[in-house]
């Protein structure tokens, strides 16, 4: 399954921007993870019930429309291409296949073609994210210490 692509228009994007704090607070005030969320149609009826992680989700999909960006979703199992793959990490092309080949994100081979799985790149996106943030708090204990000014 292909990603799901969409680019907000700017009321969609205005509209976000003002759920994206109200959902925000209920998430605050209810930290429970196993809590469904009653939803409310415009009369004030419920709805339906949403899982807390489908709530959390539309959170970081609202903050990227309110920013006027475009959202993707992609299922974890889907297979995606070498180009779609290097978009999502916002890289190159050749720069991903080094990644492949480095044996960094996993993949398989469709006769001579490469296809990435979402969630073995989403994996090395964490990975990534993470030793990029403790190589930013290294560098900054280092400031913080004497003889460094």
């Amino acid at each position: 399954m292909a990603p799901k692509a969409f680019t907000p228009a700017a009321d969609e994007a205005k509209a976000a921007e003002e759920a994206l704090p109200k959902i925000r607070r209920y998430l605050q005030d209810h930290p429970d993870r196993l809590t469904g969320i009653p939803v409310a149609d415009e009369d004030g009826r419920q709805g339906l019930v949403l899982p807390r992680a489908a709530l959390e989700l539309l959170e970081g999909i609202l903050a990227h429309m309110a920013a006027g960006r475009g959202v993707s979703i992609v299922p974890a199992h889907a297979e995606l291409t070498t180009q779609q793959a290097a978009d999502m990490l916002n890289v190159s092309r050749p720069h991903l296949i080094g990644l492949l080949d480095a044996g960094e994100i996993d993949y398989r081979k469709v006769g001579t073609h490469r296809r990435v799985r979402a969630d073995s790149l989403l994996d090395y996106k964490r990975r990534d994210d993470r030793r990029r943030r403790e190589a930013a708090d290294e560098l900054s204990s280092m400031t913080g210490e004497p003889g460094l000014d």
